[in-house]
This record gives C-alpha cells, structure tokens and sequence, in this order.
C-alpha cells in the first residue's frame, strides 16, 4: 500500500539537511523567505488600488480588464506565489536536498516580481510570458529533486503546479483571443483547484494540530465521510466552473455545504480559542460552508456570485494564507508556535474583510460600496502588519542558526 504523502503545512517534520556552514543572503536561503515577504507585498497593495479602480477613484490603463487583472493578480500572483514558497521549503525539508537558494531563488523571484509589474506597465504579451514561466520553473526544480532523493510519494504535489500552470496558460490564450473560453473560467478553475487542496491539507493537518494541543481530546471522523466529503467538494466545484444547469450546481454546492459543516464540528473548534494560531484554520474553514451555501443561493438568483467567490477567496484561502504564513515562517525562523499580539490582530483582521466583503453585501446591499473599501483597508492592514513582524525574520539568519 502507497503511504500517504505528509501534511502540507507540517514541512518541519521530516528529514532535515545536514549542518553545513551558512552562506548567502538569509532572504534567499530558502524559498519560503521572499515569496512569503512579497505576496505579502502584493496583498498589501493590489487590492486597495483594485477597490479605487472599481470604485472609479483611480483611473489605469491596463492591457486586460481590470477585474480580469485583479483576479489574476489574486489567484496567480498572490495565492500562487505562497504556493511556490512553501513547496519549495517543505520539498527541503522532506528529502534533505536543496531546491532553490542564493541565485536560483533569487531568479524565481524576480521572475515572480517582474510578472507582477508587467502586468501594470507591460504590452501584455510580455506579461503572459513572464507570467507562465515560474510554475512550470518551479515544478521543474521540485521534481528534480524529488526525484534525485527517489522520494516518489510527494512527486503527485507537482501535479499542483502543473494544474495551476495550465489553468494560467488557459487564462493568457483566453485573453488574447486565442481561445474562445472565457477567462473567468479559467480563474474559477484556479479558485476550484486551490479550494480542492485546501480541503484535502486542512483534513490533514487541522485536526492533528487541534489533538496535539488539547490533552485528551479525539478527533475521529471516518474514512467513508472523508471520500465523500472531497468527491462531493469536486463535483460541487466542477459543476460551477463548467456550463452545467443551475439546479445540478444548487443540488451539490449545499450537500458540500453541509458535509463541510459538519467536519467543522467533528474538529472541536471550540477548543481553540485560547490559541490563535490555530483558532485562524478553524475560523478560516469555517468560510467553506458559507462559501458553498452562497454559491447554493446564488443559483437561485437571490445573491450575487461575487459573494460565493469571495467568501472561498478572502476567508478560506486569504484566512489560511495568512495562518501558513506566520506559522511555517515562526517554525522556519527558530521561533516558538505562538502567535504575538500584532499576529492575532492580522487574523482578526483578514476574517473581518471577509465579513465586509461577503456577509454586509449580502445583509445590505446599500452598504456595497463602503463593504469593499473597509475590507480592502483591513485586508490591507493585516498584511501590512505581517511585513512589518516578518520582514526582520527573513531577511536575518534563523535565531539558532541554523541554515534555512
């Protein structure tokens, strides 16, 4: 029988490289540094300048749509750029051998850096150029060395990259006008795919996190309702992303619903709130039963797709985004699992510009305009405060000092 591949977030756990003397940079020592500080950056600052456009307070000309742009910039910028981060860090970390450091990191973040400015300055075939080099660049690294350490288990995680490349691919023909798919598809097909990993990491590692700080507390939810759960999470979100019939859509986005809900429960949430940094995965989970109830209604016309879309987009994936990124940099960085201060304040905040975004729209319409500039300044906010913590951590060598 294959053994199970590890969980996603637990990239600390496994087999650790030999000590050998520090060199290079500390930012570029290892890839969870820069991309963690620049996707950071770029949620920090994309979307307050994505609300001022939509809301006509600022005027840019792009070369796609603006609201093509900012979901790519979300998705494709932002959502896979932590992606490539921790995978680079957590491949490190599973087989021993080195990924990207010193100038090889360096060049995938600039490659990385340089998409997200030639997306705003750029004829927009040099940004889809550059756009659709790093994951195919990154899943080509990560399986080499998956590879070289024959650690052929965690080779289906670069089925990940590979997805999300082609998603992106799609994305640039369909703008282009190569193809005649839309390019929301495509978005909505990365949305999808990033939600399906999301589903099978958090099975993983939330309740094996929950038990191990809960002293005699159990955690057992069956295999059976695992299957389940995810098969019907995949029709659900295959049925949105392709021309189906709404009541079919309707029909499989509250059974995920409310299989996911149910998880939810069997995890114990309550048990967390004395701790932060484990409390934002519960919470940030909590945003998938909402997400599919709001897809559910939406085929009923009574809400707008918008707030299924952003409930799964801000709460779940921006919510454990910002749980990922203080907890494996804490862990990476020498430093004690324990969120500070200015840490819960961003998680607090990242959960209410989900409520903003997604529930004050629904409640009151009237209040549209006002929901998305709140939620952009507190989305903002809370990764601004990141920077602020982490930026000192990466860009210093670990407070043991030891390599990474």
């Amino acid at each position: 029988m294959p053994q199970p591949l590890p969980p996603l977030m637990s990239i600390s756990d496994k087999a650790q490289p030999a000590a050998a003397p520090l060199k290079g940079w500390p930012l570029l020592r290892l890839g969870f540094r820069p991309f963690y500080l620049g996707t950071a950056l770029l949620a920090c600052l994309s979307v307050p300048l994505w609300i001022a456009i939509f809301l006509g307070h600022v005027q840019m000309q792009l070369e796609m749509p603006p609201l093509l742009w900012h979901g790519h910039e979300m998705l494709f910028g932002f959502a896979a750029g932590v992606v490539v981060g921790f995978l680079l860090t957590a491949v490190r970390a599973w087989t021993g051998l080195e990924t990207a450091r010193g100038p090889l990191l360096g060049s995938l973040i600039l490659l990385w850096l340089a998409a997200r400015v030639a997306a705003l300055v750029a004829p927009y075939p040099v940004f889809a150029a550059l756009d659709m080099a790093l994951l195919p660049a990154a899943a080509a690294i990560l399986l080499r060395v998956l590879l070289k350490a024959g650690n052929k288990r965690n080779i289906p995680l670069i089925s990940l990259l590979v997805l999300m490349a082609i998603a992106n691919l799609v994305f640039h023909l369909s703008v282009l006008g190569a193809i005649a798919v839309p390019a929301v598809a495509a978005l909505y097909a990365e949305l999808a795919l990033i939600i399906m990993v999301v589903c099978v990491m958090t099975g993983r590692v939330v309740p094996m996190f929950t038990k191990n700080v809960t002293p005699g507390l159990v955690i057992n939810v069956p295999r059976k309702f695992e299957l389940t759960l995810l098969a019907v999470t995949a029709i659900a979100l295959a049925l949105w992303v392709l021309p189906t019939p709404a009541p079919l859509v309707l029909a499989a986005s509250l059974a995920a619903s409310v299989l996911h809900a149910a998880r939810l429960w069997m995890w114990h949430p309550r048990v967390t709130f004395k701790r932060p940094i484990l409390w934002i995965l519960h919470a940030s989970y909590a945003w998938l039963p909402i997400g599919f109830a709001l897809l559910a209604l939406a085929q009923l016309g009574w809400v707008n797709p918008s707030l299924a879309v952003h409930a799964l987009a801000v709460g779940v994936i921006g919510g454990l985004i910002i749980g990922m990124v203080t907890r494996t940099a804490r862990g990476h960085t020498g430093r004690p699992l324990q969120a500070s201060r200015g840490e819960v304040a961003a998680y607090a905040l990242v959960m209410l510009a989900a409520v903003l975004r997604v529930l004050v729209p629904a409640v009151q319409p009237g209040w549209y305009a006002y929901a998305l500039e709140g939620a952009a300044c507190l989305w903002a906010i809370a990764f601004a405060i990141y920077l602020f913590i982490y930026t000192p951590w990466l860009t210093r060598t670990r407070l043991d000092g030891k390599d990474g």
